[in-house]
């Protein structure tokens, strides 16, 4: 029963392996994303089944094996009840504190099996023995800096705690000094595995994880992120070693490396160094002053927005984080389709990193039903602006600072930016002049062709449509 069972689950764990393998390739493009999608819900489901069967073969007419199977459907349960009713109530601007949540239980899931590997006697000796010790020390620290990590990250982008690197003195020194204490430790534990040399490193990997989040700026945090994703994939094919299931060991490997190497695309398009971010922002300062004035900034109403678009050949719009907020994204879907049937070329400039998590404002703009073939790349667009009548800058703020290209000093110097500042009218929405997340003024907010409309911005864009439609085509 048990090596049916076995056999049964090892050839589901393949059909689900190759599923993910599938899904990840339907998501690297918008045209195939749902099936993506699809393959990937199928591939869960075959592996949870799969689980639950070979655990219930397992535990055929043992007390302590029908007690664990008891606790794993439980759990299966209330997991899923929890899953189901967050991501029903889970509003797009949510998404990225959730992602980063849910990254945290991956990484505590791991420290648990670290922690149940060592304490559980698997009867190994000699080379097998020193092996599954590094397992377990290694997999509890991998755990562990996920876990802190991802907390701290969920506290940043939900704005319970201040997105401003943490500057402690040395922190360099700290991080890199903490690196060569694991390593130490992991020898020490591999030939004298003693339990408070685990409490230890436990100990270690969540105060590292805390301190290489919380040492990174709110401009970083979605390669952070992403980066995040990418431990949570280490973490669980750690537990897969510990656990001998070859199946989280592909997984956790395709969810590592793939969100390693997304991380260090968005760094190149950050021109941000991946080893200094990942490091916790070493060589990165803090921002200083963050809502200095640079002159005096002008303002413009709906109405005077409605003229502007109105006698505009090219129109281009830079959506930000402030349009998630506001859920702006179909008033200006409806903008979009209002202009474009005034004969006004309207195409879409996306950044890299707009929003607090790769693609945010790709998915908003794809929910609002805005054709794809007018959402452009940063480095598709930006030569362009130039010959733009008017840029609307929706919720965006450090994406479009021209602090990144022209000021040295600047902390976000040397940041590939949307140049909005080189059209012929620029419009701001935004509700204040406060800095963006980043805590970087924006000197564009004063600039002689650029407007400031203040106000949430899903009402002034129905404002400019109500405007818009008084005036004749």
């Amino acid at each position: 029963m048990i090596a049916v069972a076995g056999a049964v689950a090892g050839a589901a764990y393949v059909v689900a392996a190759l599923l993910f393998i599938l899904s990840l390739a339907g998501l690297s493009k918008h045209e195939t994303s749902r099936r993506g999608v699809t393959f990937g819900i199928v591939g869960m489901i075959i592996a949870l089944v799969a689980t639950v069967w070979l655990t219930a073969a397992g535990a055929w007419g043992t007390p302590s094996g029908t007690t664990g199977l008891i606790l794993l459907v439980a759990a299966v349960v209330v997991g899923g009840a929890i899953g189901l009713w967050r991501a029903r109530v889970v509003e797009m601007t949510g998404m990225p504190e959730l992602i980063a949540l849910l990254h945290s239980f991956v990484g505590l899931a791991a420290v648990l099996v670290g922690w149940n590997g060592a304490l559980y006697d698997a009867g190994l000796d000699g080379a097998l023995a020193d092996i599954h010790h590094a397992e377990v020390f290694i997999g509890v620290f991998i755990g562990g800096v996920t876990f802190t990590g991802s907390i701290v990250a969920f506290l940043k982008l939900s704005a319970r705690i201040s997105s401003r690197p943490l500057m402690l003195p040395g922190k360099n020194a700290l991080n890199v000094g903490a690196l060569v204490v694991f390593v130490a430790l992991t020898v020490w534990y591999v030939l004298t595995p003693e339990l408070w040399l685990l409490v230890l490193v436990t100990v270690l990997a969540l105060a590292l994880g805390w301190h290489l989040v919380a040492s990174i700026g709110g401009g970083d945090m979605p390669v952070v992120v992403s980066m995040l994703n990418s431990y949570s994939g280490w973490a669980a094919a750690a537990a897969g070693f510990l656990l001998n299931n070859d199946l989280l060991i592909v997984t956790g490997a395709l969810v590592g490396s793939s969100g390693a190497y997304l991380s260090y695309i968005m760094c190149k398009a950050m021109n941000r160094s991946f080893l200094s971010v990942i490091a916790g922002g070493f060589g990165i300062e803090a921002p200083k002053g963050g809502d200095e004035e640079h002159g005096e900034h002008r303002e413009i109403d709906a109405a005077g927005a409605a003229d502007l678009l109105a006698g505009a050949g090219s129109v281009v719009i830079t959506p930000g984080y402030g349009m998630a907020v506001a859920q702006a994204q179909h008033g200006v879907a409806d903008l979009v389709q209002k202009l474009r049937e005034r004969g006004v070329d309207v195409r879409f400039g996306i950044h890299p990193v707009a929003g607090r998590l790769p693609g945010h404002m790709n998915v908003l703009l794809a929910e609002a039903k805005v054709p794809y073939d007018i959402v452009l790349e940063m480095d598709e667009i930006n030569d362009d602006l130039a010959h733009t009548d008017v840029v609307l800058v929706i919720g965006a703020n450090d994406t479009v600072n021209p602090a990144a290209a022209e000021d040295p000093t600047s902390p976000i110097a040397g940041m590939p930016v949307l140049r909005v500042w080189e059209a012929s009218n620029v419009i701001v929405f935004k509700r204040s002049m406060a800095s963006g997340y980043a805590g970087v003024a924006n000197p564009l907010f004063f600039r002689e062709n650029t407007q400031m409309l203040f106000g949430d911005a899903k009402d002034k864009v129905d404002e400019i449509l109500m405007q818009l439609s008084r005036i004749a085509v």
